[in-house]
């Protein structure tokens, strides 16, 4: 369904990266994490197309983890009639939604209460 290579806008992978500096958690837990943040929230991908090709990629399996088939099945159920390209970038926008509220945290601790 989704690629097997996946993609994050530039400026989302650089505030994972921030964010695994201030508190030692890794972008594909915070990523976990912003997606189920934003799906949360009632975010919907509008369906513009977002350029990735510059941002921070990784394996799906490494991106998902064991939530592959969970992160698969909102995405499908949400947006039913997109392509896997399509699941991509709307994957990616909710990455960057929910990431929005978690960026500013300066150590583990604040981390964590922010959830």
């Amino acid at each position: 369904m989704l690629p097997n290579r996946m993609h994050v806008k530039y400026q989302t992978g650089e505030q994972l990266k921030k964010l695994k500096a201030y508190t030692g958690v890794s972008p594909n837990i915070s990523s976990r994490i912003a997606f189920f943040r934003s799906m949360e929230s009632g975010y919907r991908f509008s369906g513009e197309p977002i350029d990735l090709s510059k941002g921070m990629d990784l394996e799906k399996s490494v991106w998902l983890g064991d939530l592959e088939l969970a992160v698969e099945t909102l995405l499908r159920r949400y947006y039913p009639d997109h392509t896997p390209k399509e699941l991509e970038q709307a994957w990616a926008a909710h990455v960057e939604d929910g990431i929005a509220s978690l960026r500013n945290q300066k150590t583990l601790q604040s981390f964590s209460c922010a959830l």
